[in-house]
């Protein structure tokens, strides 16, 4: 089956770099496969479509976010095993490394690693939240990935900086942010796009005197301007996720 030789793949590989390092190490790569032996029973065919049509690769065995939470509860934290699993590439060990990773224990450069590593959109937005945006260095590497054409560290810096505006804009320069995002986010590959218009929106809902140019900046675009949501959601489409917020302020 696709899903056994997934396991066997990630485990072969884990299994081989066992033998030349201490035989202390071969427990975790025991625990590796048996983790990635629970990930496979959990694995679930409508999700597995799901992931593929929001652009997730066959490494995936598709275990619902809400099992995924539960295995990492009960395993609890665990870098010397949610490294491993992260290096699987599998998006549902991804998944699970992020939740076991403790961010102190990360270098920055480390977290810049993973950060260029990713291959999945969803399990780039837990990275960030939950290792990223947790991380003592973020502002430096927020700075780093401002100005790096990769598309993962690009998104990553777009988010911290959306999440900047909306906490701690002391020291930025919002009206130069809203520059670029008009000169540059048509053209931006959509990981990137994403949170550049997470920032757009951040801007227009946080500085009231840039709103309307925000709104304007949205409506030129027109990213995200028939994006399908749920009954009850907020479009991402800035102009409308912006009065959205703004009227919810009071």
């Amino acid at each position: 089956m696709a899903m056994k030789t997934t396991v066997k793949m990630a485990t072969k590989k884990n299994a081989a770099k066992a033998k030349s390092v201490p035989a202390q190490a071969k427990s975790t790569t025991m625990t590796l496969e048996e983790t990635l032996r629970q990930l496979e029973s959990l694995g679930n065919e409508a999700v597995r479509k799901q992931n593929a049509k929001w652009g997730a690769g066959d490494n995936q065995f598709g275990v619902k976010h809400g099992d995924i939470r539960a295995l990492a509860k009960k395993i609890k934290a665990s870098p010397a095993l949610a490294m491993p699993l992260w290096r699987t590439g599998n998006i549902d060990a991804q998944y699970l490394a992020i939740l076991l990773i403790k961010p102190e224990d990360l270098s920055a450069n480390e977290v810049d690693r993973m950060v260029r590593s990713i291959s999945f959109a969803w399990v780039a937005e837990w990275l960030i939240s939950y290792v990223v945006k947790q991380h003592l260095d973020k502002e430096t590497l927020r700075q780093r990935w401002m100005a790096d054409d990769d598309r993962w560290a690009a998104r990553a810096g777009w988010s911290l900086t959306a999440e900047r505006v909306a906490k701690s804009p002391e020291g930025l320069d919002p009206p130069a942010l809203l520059d670029r995002i008009e000169s540059e986010m048509a053209d931006a590959a959509p990981e990137v796009q994403w949170t550049m218009n997470g920032a757009l929106a951040e801007i227009g809902i946080h500085f009231p005197k840039l709103r309307k140019r925000a709104i304007a900046i949205g409506e030129k675009l027109g990213i995200y301007r028939d994006y399908p949501v749920s009954k009850g959601c907020t479009s991402p489409f800035a102009p409308i996720w912006i009065n959205a917020m703004v009227s919810r302020q009071g």
